[in-house]
């Protein structure tokens, strides 16, 4: 049993990785009417080999691996639920990956049928990482991940610990101000990185707003991982799962950045863009881990007095 948890653990998180890509790729390639406001089916109907376009295929194709995912995340939810209940984040992890799965793909429907508000829409990426994370999450208890970190004598100060809380908070935060820029299609508002002209520009519409407002939330993201990778190195070097997790952290941010500039520079490539929003996902997975293990703190630290 072990074992099989361990192989679908892995394949639930490449399934749900690929329903991420899936709704980025969408998104990003305006595809999301591909199969007009009909759901399941597509404008009311199997799809035929006759009349497939590139948008209704890459919709259909997301529609087709969102119900995949589902299964997969309902069975490993079940099984973590049975087979590793002894640990304390099981259930509330398990119970929230499926109702985010749930909500996840109700705003996917709601949007093809009763149209797409940018703005509500943000949200639909933002709740596939939380659906996302959840399940890393579970993946990372069955592997037992803690054990070879040592992570379970881990204690963290009040300072370092609230800093944890609010980054992950924070980068939710600027998740949705990315997924606002794509829906809001401001990508290319301000078409040089980081001001136009070498110089700030007051912004003249919606998209010049929500494209500098997402620079901002970015450079204060990379400026605030920083100093709580300097906290980390300072008082807490001696904990491996909190430096590598720091050091990896500024990796992907790094990443982020690049894909983020770039994508600015050659016109929003799908490619960069579909892997600017990967990075930012796997980003939010790990905060959302070092959370977990900052709420365990307190507890380790009356086992361990």
């Amino acid at each position: 049993m072990n074992k099989f948890l361990k192989v679908w653990s892995i394949l639930t998180i490449l399934a749900m990785t690929f329903v991420v890509f899936g709704g980025a790729l969408v998104t990003k390639t305006g595809s999301a009417d591909g199969c007009g406001n009909s759901w399941p089916l597509c404008n009311g109907q199997l799809v035929h080999l006759t009349d497939v376009t590139p948008e209704k295929l890459i919709e259909v194709a997301h529609r087709m691996t969102t119900g995949l995912g589902s299964i997969f995340v309902i069975v490993l939810a079940i099984c973590a639920w049975i087979k590793i209940k002894d640990r304390r984040e099981t259930k509330p992890l398990a119970i929230i990956s499926v109702v985010f799965l749930i909500l996840q793909a109700f705003m996917g429907a709601a949007a093809v049928i009763w149209g797409q508000n940018p703005y509500i829409m943000a949200l639909h990426f933002g709740i596939s990482i939380i659906c996302y994370s959840s399940i890393v999450l579970l993946a990372l208890l069955i592997f037992e991940v803690d054990r070879k970190f040592d992570a379970r004598n881990l204690v963290m100060g009040t300072k370092l610990r609230l800093n944890i809380y609010f980054l992950t908070i924070y980068t939710y935060l600027a998740v949705y101000t990315g997924a606002l820029v794509r829906h809001e299609k401001a990508s290319l508002a301000v078409p040089v990185w980081p001001f136009e002209n070498g110089r700030f520009v007051w912004p003249e519409n919606v998209q010049d707003y929500v494209q500098y407002f997402h620079r901002i939330a970015a450079i204060i993201l990379v400026i605030w991982i920083l100093y709580v990778t300097w906290l980390v190195f300072r008082d807490y070097r001696h904990y491996r799962v909190l430096t590598y997790g720091m050091v990896l952290a500024i990796i992907l941010v790094a990443i982020q950045a690049v894909t983020g500039i770039l994508s600015v520079y050659t016109g929003v490539n799908l490619y960069v863009a579909l892997f600017h929003s990967l990075i930012i996902t796997i980003l939010f997975a790990l905060f959302c881990y070092l959370c977990m293990l900052g709420a365990r703190s307190k507890k380790n630290r009356l086992r361990i007095r």
